[in-house]
This record gives structure tokens, sequence and C-alpha cells, in this order.
């Protein structure tokens, strides 16, 4: 399904009119290389276990939705991404939302909640960060040399056709810009009065847990961490089951919290 918002055309994984309206939905929100297919078949997974709504959608410039219409980033693009969020909620025929974001998505759900508290009733992040971190460059520049030295070019391609050079470009070039160093949505947290359940790979290529104590310190909903052993930035995939376990709980702990928030 396609859907258009600010004039782009957005793909969804779904036509909104197989949602449940009288049922949570959680919407997926993908990585700064992800799309609707990267997925793969995680969020039926979830539907199963919670009996949920699930849905996916490809940002601007990823996927199958319209090419990017910018040359270069700025600082506010993740913000900028939570406020075409904010209108995406507005059509998602659903009683109560909860977002499950990847990286750049964890970002994006954490401005989510902090911009529209009103409209969200729990956050799960995965790697996500609210501070650059050289830990973080370091990973790029590791992609960077990656994409030119083996297939990861040809991978992406799968999923982002001629968009591909464009969403690594973007993505590579405003984190390892000057200015982005200065990049910090901490000043949001306070603003998150959702619970959150927080996870990281203890292995992340992409970040420290530095990330996560700032996120479970200065939320000012119920945060709650989940550090998973010998895995990287992609939990839902390198330890599915745990990832699984814990969202369930988590989900199953909003229900029963309901009636506080």
């Amino acid at each position: 399904m396609d859907v258009i918002i600010d004039r782009h055309r957005l793909r969804f994984s779904k036509d909104f009119a197989l949602l449940n309206p009288d049922n949570t939905t959680i919407i997926f929100l993908h990585d700064s290389l992800g799309c609707i297919e990267l997925w793969k078949n995680f969020p039926e997974q979830i539907t199963s276990q919670t009996g949920y709504n699930t849905i996916a959608y490809d940002r601007q410039g990823y996927g199958k939705s319209d090419p990017f219409t910018i040359k270069e980033r700025e600082l506010d693009y993740l913000e900028k991404e939570a406020l075409v969020l904010g209108k995406i909620l507005d059509i998602i025929p659903s009683k109560d939302i909860i977002l499950f974001g990847h990286s750049d998505g964890g970002s994006i759900a954490l401005l989510t909640a902090a911009l529209f508290p009103e409209k969200i009733i729990g956050i799960i992040t995965e790697g996500a960060h609210v501070f650059v971190e050289q830990e973080t460059l370091n990973g790029i520049k590791a992609a960077k040399l990656a994409y030119h030295k083996t297939s990861l070019k040809e991978k992406l391609s799968k999923y982002h056709e001629d968009k591909t050079d464009a969403v690594f470009r973007l993505w590579t070039e405003t984190w390892l810009s000057e200015k982005y160093k200065l990049w910090n949505i901490e000043q949001y947290l306070p603003k998150i009065k959702c619970p959150s359940l927080i996870i990281q790979g203890e292995q992340d290529e992409y970040g420290t847990i530095d990330q996560v104590h700032s996120i479970i310190k200065n939320t000012s909903g119920k945060s709650t961490s989940v550090i998973i052993p010998k895995i990287g930035h992609t939990p839902h995939r390198e330890n599915t089951n745990i990832v699984i376990k814990n969202v369930v709980s988590f989900i199953n702990s909003l229900k029963q919290d309901k009636q506080h928030y």
C-alpha cells in the first residue's frame, strides 16, 4: 500500500484496511540501510505472539518509496522523520500505537514519543542512538570500506535498487561530517512519558552501552533495558528468540499498566 505524505509516496507493508481498528498496532521503523523486506518475518512473529496489528513502512529514499529529494541531510533529519511519522499516526486506524525502532528507527521512535506523547503507549528500541560516539563513527567507516571492497552494495541493491548509492552516501556522509558530531537528542528524552524497552547487543559495533544508560536515566516514563550478550547491532536477527521473549513480556506489562498512562 502506498500513502502520500508531504507530497512523497511512502510504501507500507500492508493495507490499513487489514488493521483491526480496535486493536493495538506496532509500527516497525527500519535502520539507516533498511526497508520493509529486511524485517523479513519478524513482525509476523510478533503478531503471532501478541495478537497485535503490525505494520512497517519504507521511509522516503528507501526500498520502494519515492527517492530522496535532497543532496545532503541537515543536523535534524531524524527529528524531521519523527514529524513525518506524526502525520502517519494521524491516519493509522488503530486504538493504540507502539513503536519498534531499530538503530535510526530507534532514534525516530524516541523522538516521536517525545513530540507526540499522547499518540504512543510504548516504545521498543534496538541499537538506538541519542548522541554521536567514536564507536559509531568507527562502525560507519568500516561499513564504508565494505561497500567498496565487498558485495555489500550488491546486497543492498536488491532492496533499494537505483536508490542504493544515495541511501549509503547520505548515511555515511551525514554521520561522518564534522557538523554531525554535535548531534544530540538527549534533551527530548524527559518528554517521553510512555514505558520503553531499550534493547542493545553487548557487542554492538555502532554504539556503546552509554546510549542505553542515557535513555534509561533521562526518560520520564518507566524504562527497562535488555543487554544481550555476544551479539551486535541487530538483535532481532542475531537472537530472535530472546528479543521476542522480552518484547512479549513488555507488551504484557503495558496491558497491565495501561490505566496509569
